[in-house]
């Protein structure tokens, strides 16, 4: 492409970012706002945790029964990419790298953890993963680029395990964990969105936890080889609560949100922020007003974010100080592509794509937020259904 035509695409797509930013500060009497979920019926039941955001065209979706979605058209049609015999599988998490390459993740105790890949959009599928320790359960899945990545495991003998590729995700090796500080005791990362390990730039990640005592999040700045751990303000201090979902606008500026995800069960402080890669967190003024576990920055702004839980969607216009709920439709996972095309997903086979302007969502536009699956397995008898 030439430099001319990148530019083009560049301004384009900020325009996009801008215009969905400008749409969503609408009042918010304005049902509810300028920028709405436009629901993309995919014909399922199963619920998706898992969620790429390639374009406004293009997405992959990831959930129960071994199920992968994709669209081409922005949702106008889905096509069902799942990986033969995976049918008794959970996958919680997809990363995407066009239309055609992309990498899942299956959850659960020893063998049920698995990792995927394609490179022909779904036509088929290779197996690059199989955990054969008990002790391990995998929970989320990031990419530096197309080649570099990292899967993470609740802890083993005491310390978070992660698996690293330099490959694309065809082959997997598990890194030393001498520079892994210990897991507290009863601490483990909830496999809710596919945003408990996220990544910005070429070498930094962060992985998100819940369960302990605190609720933590570990930097590593060398693509995972040793790691340090900093203590959020969402509360913890039980097996339902923590950081749910990070994301990293660049290798400083962080939101954290979370929660008790227990229906009815009250989630105060859901929302944090840090602005120096993670080494400090503080509260956010106005929080998410309920359990999110889901979160994303929208692209080409510098301080306009979304969060997605069961009970709704929140906006901050501020960098995570002040949240507002614009929506309150159910959904699990929420992420947005460079072109401004920003997708959520949820149970009951939701998925939606975020539309500047518009008449507001009607019926189709939400659902009944009732009680949800368990997210996460974060103690031995945790469930993941």
């Amino acid at each position: 492409m030439t430099s001319m035509g990148k530019t083009r695409r560049a301004v384009s797509a900020g325009l996009c970012g801008a215009a969905l930013a400008a749409a969503l500060t609408a009042p918010a009497e304005a049902a509810p706002a300028g920028a709405v979920w436009e629901v993309k019926p995919t014909g399922t039941e199963v619920r998706f945790r898992g969620l790429a955001a390639v374009s406004r065209s293009t997405a992959w979706v990831a959930g129960s029964k071994g199920t992968v979605l994709r669209t081409l058209d922005g949702g106008r049609s889905w096509r069902n990419v799942s990986p033969p015999g995976a049918e008794a599988l959970e996958f919680r998490d997809v990363e995407a790298f066009d239309g055609r390459r992309a990498v899942v993740l299956a959850i659960g105790e020893g063998e049920a953890s698995r990792i995927y890949r394609t490179d022909d959009g779904g036509a088929s599928w290779t197996e690059s993963f199989r955990n054969t320790d008990a002790r391990a359960f995998y929970d989320c899945v990031t990419f530096f680029d197309s080649r570099h990545g990292l899967a993470m495991s609740d802890p083993v003998d005491g310390k978070y395990r992660i698996l690293s590729t330099g490959d694309g995700g065809r082959t997997w090796t598990v890194l030393p964990d001498s520079g892994m500080p210990a897991a507290l005791p009863g601490e483990a990362g909830f496999a809710a969105s596919g945003q408990c390990l996220v990544s910005s730039g070429p070498r930094d990640v962060w992985l998100a936890t819940g369960g302990g005592a605190t609720a933590r999040v570990l930097h590593s700045a060398d693509r995972g080889l040793t790691w340090t751990a900093a203590e959020s303000t969402i509360p913890a201090g039980d097996p339902a609560r923590g950081v749910f979902a990070l994301a990293f606008r660049d290798r400083t500026h962080g939101l954290a949100v979370g929660g008790d995800y227990r229906t009815g069960q009250a989630s105060p402080r859901a929302g944090a922020v840090s602005r120096d890669g993670g080494r400090t967190w503080r509260q956010a003024h106005t929080p998410p007003p309920a359990y999110r576990s889901g979160v994303t920055w929208l692209p080409h702004t510098r301080s306009a974010a979304l969060a997605v839980g069961p009970t709704g969607t929140d906006l901050t216009l501020d960098g995570g100080r002040t949240w507002r709920t614009v929506d309150t439709g159910s959904y699990d996972t929420v992420d947005c592509a460079r072109d401004a095309g920003c997708w959520a997903s949820g149970e009951k086979g939701r998925v939606a794509r975020l539309e500047p302007g518009g008449h507001g969502p009607g019926p189709s536009g939400h659902a009944d937020a009732g009680p949800g699956s368990s997210p996460a397995r974060t103690a031995p008898s945790h469930g993941t259904s």
